[in-house]
């Protein structure tokens, strides 16, 4: 059967590869036949380090990529994004404008870069995400939630399946 491509995901600093939102949102990916990866960074809190271990592993990837990251993943996500030719990236609370981060502004491929991140969020002001997005003119959504977007879960779902059918 084909797949529409790859969903390649990133945890933030203190999460895992398998955690609640990876695995929610995988499993809207696999639902409009997309595959996905979701490497295990947790052996380094070096967004640097985290950025060079993803961009190996995307080295020969063929077909339509995706990327996906939360809070560190997220910054992740933008700065790989134009150098694996991401077809879409999709943020969730991005770690953006942190001090001692290699870059402060990743490219992104606007018409296709959504971002999500609560107005509560207590770790990455929601201006951050603010300013992010309006330099790049890509789509944000705030929403009611704090950094972990726990509690959003189901609207990230939502969110995330029309994200996929526009990327399609």
């Amino acid at each position: 059967m084909m797949t529409s491509g790859l969903v390649h995901f990133m945890h933030g600093k203190e999460s895992g590869p398998g955690g609640n939102k990876i695995a929610a949102l995988a499993e809207v990916a696999r639902a409009r036949r997309w595959d996905v990866a979701s490497l295990d960074y947790s052996h380094t809190a070096d967004p640097a380090a985290r950025l060079e271990l993803l961009l190996r592993n995307c080295a020969g990837t063929r077909g339509p990529l995706l990327l996906v990251g939360s809070s560190m993943g997220g910054w992740i996500a933008a700065e790989a994004s134009a150098r694996v030719g991401a077809r879409g990236v999709f943020l969730l609370a991005p770690a953006v404008y942190i001090p001692g981060y290699p870059t402060q502004e990743p490219r992104v491929p606007a018409a296709r870069t959504e971002i999500v991140h609560g107005w509560d969020d207590e770790l990455i002001p929601c201006e951050h995400a603010i300013r992010f997005a309006r330099s790049r003119q890509c789509t944000l959504h705030l929403v009611p939630g704090d950094h972990r977007l726990g509690a959003r879960i189901p609207l990230l779902r939502e969110l995330f399946d029309a994200f996929l059918s526009r990327c399609a």
